[in-house]
C-alpha cells in the first residue's frame, strides 16, 4: 500500500497544538500528514516524536474541532521540505513558505529539507567583508561583515522593526556590484507590524530584492517554529547555488522561543530556566549556525536575529543564549529613545566580535580601529561624569572634564541621532573626527601620531574650552 494513502485512525487524544496517534509505525521524525476531519476539512502537523507506541503531531492550523473518533492521520511528505527557487525574490510567503501575494506559486528549481545541514567548520572561510547599513552606530563601532550573525537587543515599545526595515533599505557593499538579496523572517507579529513592513518595502523599492516569509500574531504558533528554517532554506539556495550574498533578518525571537515553550509544555517536558526548554541553547544554535562563509562558494549569509527582552533584561534565557551563540549585539536603548533619539543604538553595551576583521585598509579605512577607540573611551568618560555632576554637580568639574560632558551630549546628538539618512563610512568617520577635534590633542592617546596630523583639526578644541569656562562662570 502507497504510505500516503494509508489512513491512521488511531488518534488517542489531543493537547493544545499536539495530536498524539497510536500504533503509527510508518511515521518518521520531521514527517509532514495530513489531518482529516469529519466535515471534510484538511489540516497539516508535523511528527515531532516518535515511540514503539504512539508518535506526536504538531499541529499547524488549531486543534479545535478535531474529533478523535471520527479524524484520520496520512503522511503527506517524509520530511519537512521547501520549494525553492531564484523567483522568490520579490515574493511574500507565509510561514510554512505558501504564497500569500496573490501570485501562483513559484515553479521550484529544488526542494531541499528545512532543516538544513550543519556547516562544516574545516569548511568556513573567515568573515571579513565590511557591510556598509549607513547607521554610524553600526559601521563605525559595531561593523557588520559577511557571514556574521549580529543581533538586535530590543525592548518592548523600542523601534528594533523601524531599524531592520532602514537596514533592508541600506544595506550594501561597497566597490561591489554582485548579486545582493535580503531574506526577511517575521513571527508573531501584528498586523499593524506586518502592514508596516509590507509598506516600507513597496514605497521604497527594497521589495524587488527580498524574499519575505511573514507569520502573524494570529497564526498557528506552531508555524512560527518553521518560519526561519524556511527562510534559511531560501537563503542557502540563493547564496549557494545562485552566488547571492544574502542578508536574513529574523524578527521576533523572543515570539520563536516563547512557540518552544508553549509546544515544550504541551509535551509535559521538564522546564529549564524561566520555563523555557531545556534543550533552547542547541535549538537556536541550529537556526544562527545556518550563517557564515564557505571556502569555495561565491555566495555568502549574513544574519540579523532581532529579540525583545522582557522587562529590559539582557540577562534573559533568550538574550543570554542568543549573546553566547552569535557573535556579538546591539543593544537598542531606552534612555536615548525618550530623547527622541533614531537609532537609539547604545555604543557602550554593543558589540561586534569580528569588526576587526571588516575594518582598516582595503575595507574602510587605516584610522578607523583607532578613531572607533577614541570616540568609545571619551563618549564613556562623558556618561560617566554625567553620574558625578548628579551628585557634585557641574561647577565642581574641570574645564576638561565639561569638554567630555559637551563630547558626549554632542555625540548622541549627531552620531547617534541620524533618523533614517543613509551615510556613507566615509560621512560617518569625517564626523567622528569633527567631535575628536574639539579635544585638546593631548587627550587623544589612542590615536597615532600619523591619525592625527591627517584628520586632526587644530583649534577647534578652544570652541569646547570657551564653552566650559563660560559654563564655569554661569
Amino acid at each position: 500500500m502507497d504510505l500516503a494513502q494509508k489512513k491512521y485512525t488511531t488518534i488517542s487524544y489531543v493537547s493544545g497544538p499536539l495530536l498524539f496517534v497510536e500504533r503509527a509505525h510508518d511515521l518518521s521524525y520531521g514527517s509532514l500528514v495530513n489531518i482529516y476531519l469529519p466535515d471534510g476539512s484538511i489540516r497539516g502537523g508535523q511528527t515531532i516524536e516518535i515511540s514503539e507506541r504512539h508518535a506526536v503531531i504538531q499541529v499547524f492550523e488549531e486543534t479545535r474541532g478535531i474529533d478523535i473518533a471520527h479524524s484520520s492521520v496520512s503522511l503527506k511528505e517524509d520530511v519537512a521540505r521547501l520549494a525553492v527557487s531564484k523567483e522568490m525574490i520579490g515574493r511574500r510567503f507565509n510561514g510554512l513558505g505558501e504564497p500569500i501575494d496573490g501570485l501562483p506559486p513559484i515553479i521550484p528549481e529544488a526542494r531541499p529539507e528545512i532543516i538544513g545541514s550543519p556547516i562544516n567548520p574545516t569548511s568556513r572561510a573567515k568573515p571579513e567583508e565590511f557591510i556598509q547599513t549607513g547607521i554610524s552606530s553600526i559601521d563605525g563601532f559595531n561593523t557588520l561583515v559577511r557571514g556574521q550573525k549580529l543581533p538586535i537587543f530590543s525592548g518592548a515599545g523600542l523601534p528594533a522593526n523601524e531599524i531592520a526595515a532602514q537596514i533592508v533599505r541600506q544595506a550594501k557593499v561597497l566597490g561591489e556590484a554582485e548579486e545582493f538579496a535580503v531574506v526577511f523572517a517575521a513571527m508573531g507579529i501584528t498586523h499593524r507590524e506586518a502592514s508596516f513592513f509590507i509598506h516600507e518595502f513597496e514605497s521604497t523599492g527594497a521589495l524587488s530584492k527580498t524574499v519575505v516569509f511573514m507569520n502573524k500574531a494570529d497564526d498557528p504558533t506552531i508555524e512560527r517554529l518553521l518560519t526561519p528554517r524556511c527562510a534559511l532554506t531560501c537563503a542557502e539556495h540563493l547564496a549557494y547555488q545562485h552566488d547571492y550574498h544574502v542578508l536574513v533578518i529574523l524578527t521576533d525571537m523572543t515570539n520563536y522561543c516563547e512557540a518552544l515553550r508553549e509546544v515544550g509544555t504541551a509535551r509535559e517536558e521538564i522546564p529549564g530556566r524561566r520555563g523555557y526548554p531545556g534543550y533552547m541553547y542547541t535549538d537556536l544554535a541550529t537556526i544562527y549556525e545556518r550563517a557564515g562563509r564557505i571556502k569555495g562558494r561565491k555566495g555568502t549569509i549574513t544574519q540579523i536575529p532581532i529579540l525583545t527582552m522582557p522587562d529590559d533584561d539582557i540577562t534573559h534565557p533568550i538574550a543570554d543564549l542568543t549573546g553566547y551563540i552569535t557573535e556579538g549585539q546591539l543593544v537598542l536603548s531606552r534612555q536615548l529613545h525618550r530623547l527622541g533619539y533614531f537609532p537609539p543604538i547604545d555604543v557602550l553595551p554593543s558589540l561586534s566580535r569580528l569588526m576587526n576583521n571588516g575594518i582598516g585598509v582595503g575595507h574602510t579605512r587605516e584610522d578607523h580601529r583607532e578613531w572607533a577607540n577614541q570616540l568609545y573611551a571619551a563618549y564613556s568618560t562623558g556618561r560617566d561624569l554625567r553620574k558625578l555632576v548628579a551628585i557634585i554637580g557641574e561647577e565642581a568639574l574641570t574645564p576638561t572634564d565639561r569638554m567630555y560632558l559637551k563630547l558626549a551630549e554632542t555625540f548622541e546628538q549627531q552620531m547617534i541621532n541620524q533618523g533614517d539618512s543613509d551615510r556613507s563610512i566615509q560621512e560617518t568617520l569625517q564626523l567622528g573626527w569633527d567631535l575628536l577635534s574639539h579635544l585638546p590633542e593631548r587627550e587623544l592617546k589612542r590615536i597615532s601620531r600619523n591619525s592625527l596630523g591627517k584628520y586632526y583639526v587644530p583649534g577647534m578644541e578652544d570652541l569646547w574650552e570657551h564653552h566650559a569656562e563660560k559654563t564655569r562662570r554661569g
